[in-house]
């Protein structure tokens, strides 16, 4: 289905109505993350109950479907299709924030591990990095970037420890 011929209300009522979503707006070329969010989270719900971090250049949220508790998304607000097309200094910014994020994520979820993924490919994609834990009941290597997703569940005290801790020098 060529969705460019459409126009902005009826490609949201398309989502709406689940008749496409995030594969189909790749694949003619839409971001599927710029849609959401100009669209109020049509596709992936409202993150501010999952939200952990937002400055004026990138977002850290919990992920909606997530493989596991604390699966963590970091996102460049601005649309960069990948980390080749990040200016070098937000490159620098989002990794830095990344390592802090990653140790304080260990601590608080008590894992063994946390695992960075990003795998934007694809004709349409929008930067972000994954933060998938393993904990030490789950064994290392790849297998952990495939595993199933999960039921978000709400932790309220943890997102709130994690965002004070992100305040700390």
């Amino acid at each position: 289905m060529n969705l460019n011929s459409l126009s902005k209300e009826e490609l949201i009522n398309l989502v709406k109505e689940k008749k496409i979503g995030q594969k189909e707006l790749t694949d003619n070329g839409i971001c599927p993350t710029c849609f959401d969010k100009e669209n109020n989270g049509i596709l992936y719900g409202n993150k501010e109950m999952r939200m952990i971090y937002e400055d004026d250049d990138i977002e850290c949220f919990f992920d909606g479907h997530p493989k596991g508790l604390g699966h963590t998304i970091i996102s460049s607000k601005k649309h960069y299709k990948d980390m080749m097309e990040l200016p070098d200094d937000l490159c620098e910014k989002i990794f830095l924030f990344t390592k802090k994020l990653m140790n304080i994520l260990k601590k608080v979820y008590q894992s063994e591990s946390v695992y960075l993924c990003t795998m934007c490919d694809g004709p349409m994609n929008h930067f972000h990095l994954q933060l998938i834990l393993r904990y030490s009941s789950e064994k290392r290597g790849s297998n952990n970037f495939i595993k199933e997703r999960i039921t978000y569940i709400h932790d309220e005290e943890k997102r709130q420890l994690i965002k004070k801790l992100l305040c700390e020098k």
